[in-house]
């Protein structure tokens, strides 16, 4: 196999990676929390897991991708206070929380397979896996790293020496929570396993334990159902970078104390989407959907090749402006492929600088850079063609797909694109530009290749 390298957040280096299995890679990502539409800044951590799946499959491996479903047990705090987001959205949406739990679920999936992100192996529901995680929860009791208060079963973080590492958390530097009112965690870090349903509440999901009826805590979830299908110790755990202090660290803190290990041997983690300066968040109730870029007029690969000019780990920036240059860029890249016609030989020195990249932590920012050098290259357009689809095995971009639109052109279009283009023939570039305007307030766009200009309705 080649040699790959990638950031490792928890011992803060890039490198080598070699599968724990020889040819297979277990890799686990959390999913969503589905008491809500994905937002666009959520699909860029997609994106990012689709991307590194690709790479290991282009190295040769076979990759046991397997993504959970957080349909219970995810509170409003990270404190493990507040009302379950799933018991909200479903006031919110008039449905009961297992009805809305698979209409938000079938919509992600839905966003995952319009941006050609691939399926995981298995998709595991927290619901459907509850007698799991009460075995894992019985076994950190048996071994005495639990602790009952009046609202659950509690994890004593403070019986891991190393807790808090992924985080580098500074847990010397924190308070204590004061231990006046009973029910109250004993230590700011220390988190739920198992919530107990209160009296007085009428909860939608709930089940029967050794510790009274309610129902899991969010970060146990993630530990039993990895461990099901991937063992206690697996190749790769990723995610959004948000994970990074509470979440993931608090999964690893519960497989230490049962299993022993760090649960996986390389935990990575994509970076945010921003706009205006701000976290996309779904909790200010505004936020961008995918629909919201289709509503505009985007293609959703237009958006999945904006998230290919950033590399996981640096933060995007979003703005509409930019993502217009990518669709406009990708549009030219659809075009140029195809004029190309049938797929010849791979160029391997093109190929090998790729994969140098794309082997190197996911650089698909200089990947991409080697893609246009290979459009602007003077080998044989058949050569062009198959490498570049090589390429797209790990872009997934789709760009053997792809086919012209047969569109209707008026004849004042027409005969503007043709004064255009007579005007960039003789260089008269102010007044093509002119005509790409009138052409535009028509309701057109023009697109100049080397080789055509292409004429589409604007959407």
């Amino acid at each position: 196999m080649v040699r790959i390298r990638f950031f490792d957040t928890y011992e803060r280096e890039v490198r080598d990676f070699e599968p724990l299995n020889r040819d297979e890679v277990g890799l686990y990502a959390c999913g969503p929390t589905v008491y809500h539409y994905a937002h666009i800044g959520n699909l860029r951590t997609y994106i990012f897991v689709d991307l590194l799946r690709r790479c290991l499959e282009m190295a040769g491996y076979t990759v046991h991708h397997v993504e959970n479903i957080t349909d219970v047990g995810h509170l409003t705090s990270d404190a493990d206070t507040g009302e379950d987001k799933m018991e909200i959205g479903s006031r919110r949406t008039g449905m009961n929380a297992w009805e809305m739990a698979e209409f938000y679920a079938d919509a992600f999936k839905s966003d995952l397979e319009s941006l050609n992100i691939q399926s995981p192996e298995v998709w595991c529901k927290a619901t459907d896996h509850i007698q799991e995680q009460i075995d894992f929860i019985k076994d950190l009791e048996q071994k005495g790293y639990t602790y009952p208060t009046k609202d659950g079963i509690y994890f004593n973080s403070r019986k891991l020496n190393n807790y808090g590492h992924l985080a580098r958390l500074d847990t010397a530097g924190l308070k204590a929570g004061a231990r006046v009112k009973q029910g109250e965690r004993q230590f700011v870090t220390d988190f739920a396993l198992w919530k107990f349903s209160l009296p007085d509440e009428q909860r939608q999901m709930e089940w029967d334990s050794p510790w009274g009826k309610g129902f899991p805590g969010w970060h146990i979830e993630c530990s039993a159902m990895s461990a099901h299908y991937l063992g206690d110790f697996f190749d790769i755990h990723c995610g959004g970078m948000d994970h990074i202090p509470i979440h993931h660290t608090n999964e690893i803190a519960q497989t230490e104390a049962s299993r022993g290990t760090r649960l996986a041997n390389f935990w990575m983690h994509g970076y945010f989407l921003k706009m205006d300066k701000a976290r996309m968040s779904k909790s200010s109730g505004d936020f961008l959907r995918l629909q919201s870029l289709l509503d505009a007029g985007y293609e959703p690969l237009a958006y999945r090749y904006y998230c290919l000019t950033a590399h996981y780990r640096s933060e995007l920036s979003f703005s509409w402006e930019s993502l217009d240059a990518a669709n406009t860029t990708l549009q030219r890249l659809y075009s140029t492929a195809f004029e190309w016609g049938e797929a010849g030989d791979i160029s391997i020195p093109f190929l090998s600088r790729f994969q140098e990249h794309i082997f190197n932590d996911l650089n698909l920012p200089r990947a991409l850079s080697v893609a246009w050098e290979l459009i602007r290259s003077d080998e044989p357009d058949s050569v062009k063609k198959a490498t570049l689809l090589k390429f797209d095995e790990v872009f997934g971009l789709d760009i053997a797909g792809w086919e012209p639109i047969d569109v209707l052109i008026p004849d004042e279009v027409q005969r503007l694109v043709d004064e255009r283009l007579a005007a960039r023939t003789i260089k008269d570039w102010a007044l093509a530009d002119q005509l790409r305007t009138r052409i535009a307030e028509l309701g057109f766009s023009v697109e100049d290749s080397e080789t055509a200009t292409t004429v589409r309705p604007l959407s």
